[in-house]
């Protein structure tokens, strides 16, 4: 088990880790999410011992890793860290790659053999092993670097970014396979992105962070379907958020684009349907998005491809009580 307890990281004057407290159960996979700039690469970063913490401490299994000025070093925690680049020798060939981390390590000659086929067979590189990361292509150089982190059998994986080099097609492929390689190896995960759809595709637990604090975390049902705050609802998927009113008090809600209700103003409506004029409208192949002015608020709106109401036209919209979640108030000054 990974635990943070109210870590803390500052460069100058500028904190970019404030007060997180994380438990990350042996065997899991959990995603940090976040725009650019939310702190989480340096936490990663801390994790993994590359930087020491102002405050709060890093254990592993109950053992301080991390505390203000003692440090166990990135090599003796058991961890591998893959980086965006993959830093891959591009002098050694894909075994040799693969093999570097138990060379160092003095790992016996037979053994290395055995642990580089049997890894590369799993990452589907059995193939390669004589080529060199220039006549790979960008999936095969990032199936190296996830090889050569995992034949040492670490404790931990820490991703950073692994898919932000590759193409649409080559990302989705591979957030599978890291997917499939963690439930192989049960090894605990810790992957940083700013894709929400990277997240909910491969982790267990999500930790959503806004300027270098969790914002929310839970499971990728939880946090797409319960957001807790604005900042949640708008960031991971997608939603609208509105005034409403909630036990006599005033508060904001989310509700999904897919949620809304949308039928030309001539059809049948509820008596909880609201009148809206469409505004902008445009087809994605599965779905269409549209853009309705209502009640003085604009509200997106995405619906099945058949559904076909011109811009200008107006409309009728639905919110099913049910699809509607409040949110925190946003606290003075935004914090």
């Amino acid at each position: 088990m990974l635990e943070l307890r109210n870590v803390v990281k500052r460069f100058g004057g500028l904190t970019i880790v404030d007060g997180v407290d994380l438990t990350i159960p042996d065997g899991s996979f959990v995603a940090l999410l976040g725009p650019s700039g939310c702190g989480k690469t340096t936490l990663l970063r801390l994790i993994a011992g590359f930087l020491a913490p102002d405050a709060g401490e890093i254990a592993v299994g109950g053992r301080t890793l991390s505390a203000r000025g003692a440090v166990v070093p990135p090599e003796q925690r058991g961890m591998s860290m893959i980086f965006q680049s993959y830093a891959l020798w591009p002098h050694m060939t894909v075994e040799q790659n693969v093999a570097y981390g138990l060379r160092l390590r003095r790992v016996a000659r037979a053994d290395v053999e055995r642990r580089v086929a049997t890894i590369c067979a799993a990452v589907k590189l059995d193939t390669l092993m004589k080529r060199y990361p220039g006549e790979l292509s960008g999936g095969q150089q990032q199936r190296v670097a996830l090889a050569r982190s995992l034949v040492v059998e670490p404790q931990t994986l820490l991703l950073d970014e692994p898919l932000s080099n590759l193409d649409a097609n080559l990302r989705e492929e591979m957030r599978f396979e890291i997917r499939r390689l963690h439930d192989e190896f049960r090894y605990t995960t810790v992957y940083v992105t700013h894709d929400q759809g990277e997240a909910m595709a491969t982790a267990d637990l999500i930790v959503v962070l806004r300027d270098g604090r969790v914002e929310q975390t839970g499971t990728p049902e939880e946090i797409y379907g319960r957001p807790r705050t604005e900042f949640v609802a708008r960031f991971v998927g997608g939603a609208n958020v509105l005034p409403g009113h909630f036990a006599g008090l005033d508060a904001p809600f989310s509700i999904r684009l897919e949620d809304v209700g949308l039928v030309p103003a001539s059809a049948p409506h509820g008596i909880a349907a609201v009148d809206g004029k469409v505004v902008r409208r445009v087809f994605l192949g599965s779905a269409r998005d549209y853009v309705v002015e209502a009640g003085g608020e604009l509200i997106r709106i995405t619906t099945p491809p058949q559904t076909d109401i011109q811009p200008g036209e107006r409309v009728w919209l639905t919110f099913p009580p049910e699809r509607c979640h409040r949110l925190e108030p946003i606290p003075v000054g935004g914090a």
